[in-house]
């Protein structure tokens, strides 16, 4: 599983999806070469046009949803706030 973390700022994580999208196509190659199949643990959001998490509470809602025994990735190329992901 996959964990995009991301700003604050709708438009700072707008801005930069381009970037961390990239990567994390660079980052699934890299794993499928490994025989395993990455996938993002929270969808893309078209009406915000970003797929990053913006807020501590979405943050939990994420994690909330995703096994615990689950391998987990958190891989960014953006500007970031770890306390969105903190709580874990």
């Amino acid at each position: 599983m996959l964990i995009a973390n991301g700003d604050l700022r709708l438009s700072a994580n707008q801005t930069c999806w381009a970037a961390q999208a990239a990567m994390e196509k660079q980052l699934t190659a890299a794993v499928a070469k490994f025989g395993y199949q990455l996938v993002r643990a929270h969808p893309y959001k078209p009406a915000q046009s970003t797929g990053s998490s913006g807020s501590q509470k979405e943050g939990m809602e994420v994690f909330a949803s995703i096994d615990p025994q689950t391998p987990l990735i958190v891989a960014e190329a953006v500007w970031q706030y770890s306390h969105h992901i903190l709580h874990v």
